[in-house]
């Protein structure tokens, strides 16, 4: 059965527009010009309403208003009026709104994710539970594609992987997924947290313990390592590690060799050894924090590119991550998006995930504007902005140049630098230029 689209807007272009553009997806779209007419119908057989706001007989407040009562769960997406109207409208009940003049891609998007959100409601309320997805990477930038191909070459090898890059980039998930593409994947995947456990429990934790080893040790315990026999073991924070344990790990790693505390028998454990790194371990190697033996026992050594690198796959990104928190539906105006885009995620995903649980339940509305993200995203003032480097400072220069050369009308601007308009706006964002500034 098609999917059927009720159109309010008293511009016949408009529904017309609106028509074409949606019955080439399949969609069955019926406009009225008339909201009083639209409402005579039983809307009940409708999966979407569009209405404009300004509409001389009947607004499109009162509309949503009438609709609200009489059917509850039909979602209504409203045609951008003003900023006050379309907040008025959301907190209302509407779903969303779409800014005039329209595309036929944004009209598209907008209805397929209505849709999706809508489907996941009703399986809600049906009592149907969600599908569990895989942990898996985001991202199409030229950067993560790179990253990807060489985490499939070396997924399915035994050859022990030290995974490298600043925190909340994502390296557990890395592990993980090593273990899920490698033909190990029905084996154990052992996660242990370097940092959070005492080096002396640590030890016991690894390698186990016999029974009376010592005071407490009750009865014989087997170690992770032995429990991730012909699985992965992920060592997180493996700089935390003493390097006495560090010794032991080596020789595990050189012999395969494990023997419990208080024991004198040798196991063999065959196991994949993937480490995570939350310092620079090269460095650390050279103050003598790290034993240089262990860090060449790890053949493979993956580095995770810093959300910074690759900030093209924030959109993507943000509605993954909103999904995964169950808010689908809430959208972030184009506004914010530009300041999510200018910011440099110091904390990478970790961050951006922060930020956007944050933002949501703070927010009162289904649409994130600037307003509602943190402070710290918004333009700084010139005398706040940390100190540029050299080529920064001459292309601060240029850019609010060209800013004053066209009375700061964006889009010209961007024509005279060669750049698009959202990256123009990144970089006023970048620089904390504003009209005002004069060097």
């Amino acid at each position: 059965m098609p999917v059927r689209i009720l159109v309010i807007d008293d511009d016949a272009v408009a529904c017309e527009f609106l028509e074409e553009a949606l019955s080439l997806e399949g969609y069955e779209v019926q406009p009225f010009t008339s909201a009083s007419e639209a409402l005579a119908l039983d809307l009940s057989r409708y999966d979407l309403l569009i209405s404009d706001i300004r509409m001389p007989e009947m607004d499109g407040l009162h509309l949503l208003n009438r609709v609200r009562e009489r059917y509850p769960n039909l979602p209504v997406v409203t045609a951008y009026g003003s900023l006050e109207t379309t907040m008025e409208a959301l907190h209302s009940g509407a779903w969303d709104y779409i800014s005039k003049p329209f595309s036929p891609e944004a009209i598209r998007s907008m209805v397929q994710k209505i849709l999706a959100v809508r489907d996941l409601h009703q399986r809600r309320m049906r009592g149907q539970p969600e599908q569990k997805e895989e942990p898996q990477f985001i991202g199409s930038s030229a950067t993560m594609v790179e990253f990807y191909k060489q985490l499939v070459r070396v997924a399915d090898a035994w050859a022990s992987v030290l995974i490298e890059g600043e925190s909340g980039t994502g390296k557990e998930l890395t592990a993980r997924s090593l273990h899920q593409l490698s033909s190990r994947s029905q084996k154990p995947f052992v996660v242990v947290h370097c940092g959070a456990i005492p080096d002396t429990l640590l030890e016991s934790e690894l390698f186990g313990y016999e029974k009376g080893a010592f005071t407490g040790a009750d009865h014989t315990h087997p170690g992770l390592l032995e429990s991730a026999q012909e699985g992965t073991i992920f060592l997180d924070e493996i700089t935390e590690m003493s390097t006495a344990l560090q010794g032991k790990l080596l020789r595990f790693m050189q012999n395969g060799e494990v023997r419990r505390l208080g024991g004198h028998q040798m196991q063999h454990v065959k196991v994949r050894v993937v480490a995570a790194a939350n310092r620079n371990v090269d460095e650390e190697a050279q103050k003598g924090n790290f034993r240089s033996d262990l860090l060449y026992r790890f053949v493979v050594r993956l580095h995770m590119p810093a959300l910074r690198t690759h900030k093209e796959d924030l959109p993507l990104l943000i509605r993954s991550l909103m999904k995964k928190m169950g808010h689908s539906s809430v959208r972030i105006s184009d506004e914010a998006m530009e300041l999510l885009m200018a910011y440099n995620w110091p904390g990478n995903v970790r961050e951006l995930q922060n930020v956007l649980q944050q933002t949501v339940l703070l927010s009162p509305f289904s649409i994130i504007l600037p307003e509602n993200l943190p402070e710290r995203l918004h333009p700084k003032k010139s005398g706040d902005l940390p100190p540029l480097s050299p080529l920064e400072s001459a292309e601060r220069s240029q850019v609010l140049q060209a800013l004053q050369t066209t009375s700061w009308n964006q889009t010209r601007a961007a024509h005279l630098l060669g750049i698009d308009r959202k990256t123009l706006r990144a970089k006023i964002q970048r620089y904390g230029l504003l009209k005002e500034s004069s060097s």
